[in-house]
């Protein structure tokens, strides 16, 4: 007689126990076996196809847009994410990331707000030429910029600029939804009162919620305003939220309003483990960074030669994937802010600027691949896609 010597080891025979349990009561799976990348595909699709069901204005520079599925379902995503919404525009095909607005527990439709930006390419043209009815092809929901409660807790605070409101709606959505007991304190930055994106709804929101707390300051305020006024600086941050210590910050606004609140939590001794950034595109002006050689002009022009396909022209201030969608060159792309890495491309030669925000890996550092959506051409280039 064969000895069992699997039952002499500890927590084996609770282990057992604990599957004949799942054998009779979980579900079967065994109908589903063979079908893994088809159930994938179906959580985390590689491309949706949306449809604008309903615009709103919001403020007098941004628009809310609700996107249904154009076949079937959306799929699932967490409270902070995004989607990657493509367009054709004036014969070039792009996309730009916006975060999702609406909770996750409502799987009706997609809530986005867009706000205009002066020459803006997308966001105009979403603004003034979108349609209901209208569709387009995005992404399904990516990105890393949603609570994690094993290791972000439950004291929160949201730094917000501009349209950065976005993934915290979502989040304070289901928070005040679902009734989760985590703790907001969202403090909105904005220059104009009548800027404040959501700022009702986030006002009826706070009033009924006891654990979501709503505080705005106006840094370019109209004569006679009695609110908050000035800018988000570490006395401010003091004064409004008080002690710090248990507290996990998250931030998304506009550049200069990221660098801005970092620095002033660095003075207030945040450690950077505590600090969630979401970072909207590209810079303003890439050579304003740190780094950047003075002796190359952000209107010079280089050649870039992509080994298979051809020969074309690329602004020294303006991203390289910018370059290769106006050319007609399809590139993988997602978050478009040096993240998410989908846009890596092979820097055969030639030399590019990274911005400071890019993520790239070792070991892409060691065998030469660039982000090609902050990478910026400070000379001729040979690069493969």
């Amino acid at each position: 007689m064969n000895r069992d010597y699997r039952r002499e080891i500890e927590g084996f025979l609770e282990i057992q126990g604990e599957i004949e349990i799942l054998r009779k009561y979980g579900l079967d799976y065994t109908a589903n076996r063979g079908k893994v990348s088809q159930i994938i595909d179906r959580l985390h699709p590689k491309k949706i196809r949306l449809r604008v069901s309903e615009i709103r204005q919001e403020t007098k520079t941004t628009g809310v847009f609700r996107l249904v599925s154009a076949d079937t379902y959306l799929p699932p995503f967490q409270a902070g994410q995004y989607i990657n919404l493509f367009v054709d525009l004036k014969g070039i095909r792009t996309s730009r990331p916006y975060s999702i607005a609406s909770p996750p527990n409502q799987m009706g439709y997609y809530e986005i707000a867009v706000r205009r930006v002066d020459g803006g390419f997308v966001s105009n043209y979403l603004l003034d030429e979108v349609k209901v009815g209208d569709a387009f092809e995005s992404s399904g929901p990516a990105g890393n910029f949603f609570h994690n409660p094993l290791f972000h807790g439950n004291d929160l605070v949201f730094l917000v600029g501009g349209s950065g409101i976005t993934p915290f709606m979502s989040m304070i959505r289901e928070v005040t939804d679902r009734g989760l007991g985590r703790r907001i304190h969202l403090i909105y930055g904005s220059q104009k009162p009548d800027d404040v994106i959501y700022r009702k709804e986030l006002e009826e929101r706070a009033g009924r919620h006891d654990n979501l707390k709503v505080t705005t300051v106006i840094s370019d305020p109209p004569e006679g305003y009695a609110g908050l006024k000035g800018l988000i600086t570490a006395e401010f941050m003091m004064e409004v939220l008080g002690d710090l210590a248990s507290r996990t910050f998250y931030l998304c606004g506009p550049e200069e309003m990221y660098l801005f609140c970092l620095g002033e939590m660095q003075k207030l001794g945040v450690p950077s483990r505590k600090i969630r950034m979401e970072v909207f595109g590209p810079p303003r002006d890439i050579t304003a960074q740190p780094g950047w050689p003075q002796e190359v002009q952000k209107d010079q022009r280089y050649k870039v030669e992509v080994k298979g396909n051809r020969v074309i022209e690329a602004r020294a201030g303006e991203p390289l994937i910018i370059a290769l969608e106006k050319a007609g060159i399809a590139a993988p792309a997602s978050c478009r802010s040096g993240e998410c890495s989908l846009c890596r491309t092979r820097l055969i030669s030639g030399r590019v600027f990274q911005a400071p925000q890019v993520k790239l890996r070792k070991s892409d550092r060691a065998f030469g691949f660039i982000h090609s959506c902050l990478a910026y051409p400070l000379g001729d280039l040979e690069i493969m896609i």
